[in-house]
């Protein structure tokens, strides 16, 4: 990630690199592991109201917070909501603007794309799940003259390493995006220059949850591999 021209003026304090050179055998074996323990992660639309260790979303955070963002901004806040009463004023606020969509803002073609999944404008798991993690990012740092950079990519790097760190403690995801969702930064009291980036309903998956049979697309249609000039240069 390209960083702007002001921060690379070589003032920043270096220190020694914290770096573990492994072995290509060990190399694949961890690798693999982590590519098998994250193809077991799916989206979760039913969860157990069994309230989850708050210490265990917090570390979690810290994870998604020592990703990598521009200039080193950091232009993240994670909200963690557990209070009922809170859960319900989103999940009515995020059902209402869900309504407009499925009743008519969605193109045709969204809604046949969606239909497999089974989802409709009735959102229970954003009072089910016993935890709700609102991502905003900052536009700037409170102040329109600290700028921030890169802030889609940032967060959004921030949101995969979050998903990632929550799924290997043991918890159960979804990623929800009721669009708009200006209503979040009303209800939680974030500030102007915050935006709701991604809304997060985290806990252990209900008895039973069942979720759509999907396959991945496979390797080969995914990674392409550039070891020599491609054609036409």
């Amino acid at each position: 990630m390209a960083y702007p021209p002001e921060s690379m003026d070589g003032s920043a304090p270096m220190k020694p690199l914290a770096f573990v050179r492994r072995g290509e055998d060990e190399m694949r074996t961890r690798a693999e592991a982590l590519r098998a323990e994250l193809a077991r992660r799916r989206s979760v639309r039913a969860f157990s109201p069994e309230p989850v260790p708050l210490d265990v979303l917090e570390t979690c955070v810290a994870t998604a917070a020592s990703a990598p963002s521009g200039a080193h901004k950091q232009p993240w806040t994670f909200v963690v909501v557990t209070d009922p009463g809170t859960k319900a004023e989103i999940r009515a606020a995020a059902e209402a603007e869900e309504r407009a969509f499925y009743g008519g803002r969605a193109p045709e073609r969204w809604l046949e794309d969606l239909a497999p999944l089974g989802t409709d404008a009735d959102k229970p798991f954003l009072e089910d799940a016993p935890a709700l993690i609102v991502v905003f990012a900052q536009k700037h740092g409170g102040d329109p003259q600290m700028r921030h950079y890169y802030v889609q990519e940032s967060v959004g790097i921030a949101c995969g390493f979050l998903l990632a760190a929550l799924h290997h403690a043991g918890l159960g995801t979804l990623t929800h995006t009721p669009s708009p969702m200006g209503f979040l930064q009303k209800i939680l009291g974030r500030p102007e220059h915050e935006r709701a980036f991604l809304l997060i309903p985290v806990g252990y998956p209900a008895e039973g949850c069942q979720v759509p049979d999907l396959a991945r697309k496979p390797l080969s249609e995914v990674l392409v591999t550039v070891s020599s000039p491609p054609d036409g240069h």
